[in-house]
């Protein structure tokens, strides 16, 4: 992914169906994927926030929000767009920079996997409290705050002067990350008249779809004129006029207490998806020693059993992990999360095969790049009539299959390989991926009660971060072991690891196969038994 391709695939993740009043899918909009993709297909997390954690709760208490005079200004869905785009912006424009990052910190370009996956990670650990933070002190505050820091982290990540430094500063970052887009969404739909929606929501989803197409564009000139930490400098200005922008013109929800948070289920979560995470950074690279690894293996299985009887006691868990016995939802979180186990790998390997691998200038490896983002804008128009056709589960194969096959092509690259080919290949891809993730994304609420839908939300967009960052690991793991001892990044190394995660992603067959034909058909348009 330039991380234009980890964008995509959490902005395909985000596109998580939205209701204005928290309903399931289930028949409750006339037409189902025949409605406007402004209010289906919002941005997420994408793959990138990045999280849909606070979907569900605004709609929720959308009913229940103080009135606001005058009615929710026309220009705050703007404000909050424009304020989003900083985020976007800066995670596509961060993979582009990834050699150059390598090269300054005097480090091997494998191992700046953990400026992708430390992010990833604090999205992950902070998402699960999101909808309760942003209901207990306010949705604008909370989204200001985050907007704070993830300027902070801005700043942070470019005064960095080594690895480690910057890494923290990415954690830095994606703890404001986590907030912004699910709270910006709950500005937007707890407030905006039914009416106004479609459009309120399609402002919404603009930085998710432009922001992969000018991000690398714009780090590759960056790169050009000055050094690297511009690229995190520039967010500075943006973030500033965002703010104020959205402190001038967002409305200043009221919500009822939240009641109480569950402080213990947030840490062991957030311990074990830690745990779990940093193990799979550091297996097989030798970054930590022997022990150390153990260790860690042994902190995520006791984290994770005392989370698994914390869950089983109490009422309202961070993470409801009873929500697996809906099939369809089953279904899209372990075949999702298979999937992005394969294509979470291409926003790191992309950048290092374009520019080390093949020697070009972060220029010219942005504007090939880009085409992956074109492909998956393509795919928005066209995925609601295609599964209203096929329906979810064939859709789900196809593309799951069209994924796995067009993930593996970049493996092939050569000098020698025409530039045409290679953005035809990315094209496609994107399409492919969009459509997948889209169709994953949706059919995972086919089944959800209206009840159920703020926990189903939160623990999706939990997985598919996961399922990102375990992705970036394991395409780095391949490359390491295809590499030995350290040998140089030609582009012949880089063949059997696009090779392993085009198989990974082909792991999801199986789940997806075992769903009903008709599954999720409330909810595509198509006819039952058709």
């Amino acid at each position: 992914m330039d991380l234009g391709a980890v964008q995509r695939d959490r902005d395909a993740m985000k596109d998580q169906d939205l209701r204005p009043e928290g309903q399931s899918l289930r028949g409750d909009l006339p037409g189902g994927l025949n409605q406007d993709p402004a209010t289906q297909l919002a941005p997420g997390g994408s793959e990138t926030t990045p999280v849909d954690s606070t979907v569900a709760p605004a709609a929720d208490h959308a009913s229940q929000a103080a009135p606001i005079q005058g009615g929710l200004s026309r220009l705050a869905p703007v404000a909050i767009a424009s304020a989003l785009f900083m985020e976007f912006i800066d995670s596509t424009a961060l993979s582009t920079a990834l050699p150059t990052l390598a090269r300054s910190f005097h480090v091997d370009p494998v191992h700046l996997k953990l400026a992708l996956t430390s992010y990833l990670l604090a999205l992950a650990v902070v998402a699960p409290a999101g909808g309760w933070i942003a209901d207990r002190f306010g949705a604008r505050r909370v989204f200001l705050s985050a907007m704070g820091v993830f300027l902070l982290g801005s700043i942070c990540c470019g005064f960095s002067r080594s690895l480690p430094e910057l890494v923290a500063a990415r954690i830095l970052q994606g703890c404001g990350g986590a907030m912004m887009v699910p709270v910006g969404r709950l500005i937007i739909v707890g407030s905006t008249p039914k009416a106004r929606l479609v459009s309120a929501m399609a402002w919404f989803t603009t930085p998710a779809l432009v922001g992969p197409l000018v991000g690398p564009p714009i780090a590759g000139f960056v790169l050009g004129v000055a050094d690297w930490p511009w690229i995190f400098f520039i967010n500075v200005p943006v973030g500033l006029l965002g703010m104020l922008a959205v402190a001038r013109l967002a409305p200043n929800l009221q919500r009822p207490h939240p009641g109480r948070f569950d402080s213990l289920g947030f840490i062991l979560a957030g311990v074990a998806i830690s745990a779990l995470v940093v193990l799979a950074e550091t297996v097989g690279i030798g970054l930590f020693p022997l022990a150390v690894e153990l260790a860690l293996a042994v902190l995520l299985l006791a984290s994770g059993w005392l989370f698994l009887r914390h869950v089983s006691r109490v009422d309202k868990p961070i993470l409801d992990l009873s929500l697996l016995k809906y099939h369809t939802y089953r279904a899209s979180l372990t075949g999702g999360t298979l999937v992005r186990l394969g294509v979470g790998a291409t926003p790191f390997l992309t950048p290092l095969l374009l520019q080390v691998g093949l020697g070009w200038t972060p220029v010219k490896a942005a504007f090939v790049t880009i085409s992956i983002g074109f492909g998956a804008m393509s795919a928005r128009t066209m995925t609601r009539r295609i599964i209203s056709r096929l329906g979810f589960r064939s859709v789900l194969l196809l593309s799951g299959i069209g994924a796995a096959i067009l993930s593996t092509l970049p493996g092939f690259f050569r000098p020698a390989t025409p530039i045409w080919i290679m953005v035809a290949i990315m094209y496609l891809s994107g399409m492919v991926r969009s459509t997948q993730f889209i169709s994953a994304n949706t059919i995972a609420y086919a089944d959800i009660p209206t009840h159920e839908v703020t926990r189903a939300s939160t623990l999706a967009s939990v997985v598919q971060q996961i399922g990102l960052s375990l992705g970036v690991s394991f395409g780095a793991l391949m490359l390491t072991l295809t590499r030995g001892g350290g040998g140089a990044l030609t582009p012949d190394r880089f063949t059997v690891p696009f090779l392993m995660i085009g198989a990974s992603t082909l792991l999801a067959q199986p789940i997806y196969a075992a769903l009903n034909k008709d599954a999720g058909a409330e909810i595509s348009g198509r006819r039952v038994g058709t």
